[in-house]
């Protein structure tokens, strides 16, 4: 699969190449059916993933449980036994997903109780395109604020933010989200720093100590100054080096008994 090259620009803002993209997951849960598709078409044409879009507040949880999205678009008034706040309270005891709750009745009642479950965000139907671009861009930002880096929305390109489970890469309009499971490897190339994951290499204008710096440190290890491993894939250290995936790795000297520590608390 050919990979897109873009110029480097002078000033080295991050610039990221994929060979496959995967946008944020974005669940629907909405009783108008013909809302929630429009909602889906919108959501599609931004660029983001719909995993699901479901009426009711019980088979929300069901698909929560099964496919875990980034993010909920939650009706409040849901037809069926609970409505989307008593949806979001029961989810909110198992899970920890940023809500954006969706209304036609903005009545203070309703207000307060959408409230005390502290949603990311509240769009009033009708809405348009902009309103819920604007709405799920804002989420992510409190998402990675909240994990100490700020989202400039206005870039082509950016820096990766590192969640617990995953690395978001903004390019262009589109949130892109790679799995830290899913990572393989890091290799450093001079300014740049390569991510080779599943189905997927990625490059970011950016060097190896900065992205060892954002890593979670329980999942990965620098094992050489040109590469940082992810521990759960490594197949094989040798005396100078790590397979992973039948490709071997470097390892010096210095690191080697920390990644034999490591392994065996791993």
């Amino acid at each position: 699969m050919v990979v897109k090259k873009t110029q480097v620009k002078e000033d080295f803002q991050y610039i990221v190449y994929f060979k496959m993209e995967t946008a944020v997951k974005i669940l629907i849960v909405e009783d108008e059916m013909i809302i929630g598709a429009n909602i889906s078409l919108q959501l599609s044409k931004l660029g983001y993933e719909v995993n699901g879009l479901v009426p009711r507040g019980e088979e929300a949880l069901l698909h929560i449980r099964e496919n875990r999205p980034d993010i909920v678009l939650m009706d409040i008034q849901l037809k069926g036994k609970l409505d989307g706040i008593e949806t979001v309270q029961q989810m909110q005891a198992e899970y920890d997903i940023p809500i954006i709750y969706l209304t036609a009745n903005a009545d203070e009642d309703h207000f307060i109780r959408a409230k005390a479950t502290n949603p990311y965000a509240f769009i009033s139907k009708p809405f348009k395109k902009l309103d819920l671009q604007h709405a799920i861009e804002l989420t992510i930002d409190r998402i990675m604020k909240a994990n100490g880096k700020g989202l400039n929305i206005d870039d082509t390109c950016s820096s990766p933010y590192v969640l617990s489970d995953s690395i978001f890469v903004r390019r262009n309009d589109r949130m892109v989200k790679i799995l830290i499971k899913n990572i393989y490897y890091f290799e450093a190339d001079r300014n740049y720093c390569k991510i080779y994951a599943k189905d997927r290499e990625c490059l970011l204008v950016m060097t190896l100590k900065e992205i060892d710096e954002k890593l979670p440190k329980e999942n990965f290890l620098r094992i050489h100054r040109s590469y940082i491993v992810n521990l759960s894939h490594i197949n094989e250290v040798a005396g100078t080096h790590v397979v992973i995936l039948k490709k071997a790795i470097p390892l010096s000297k210095t690191s080697r008994s920390v990644l034999l520590n490591r392994l065996q608390t791993f």
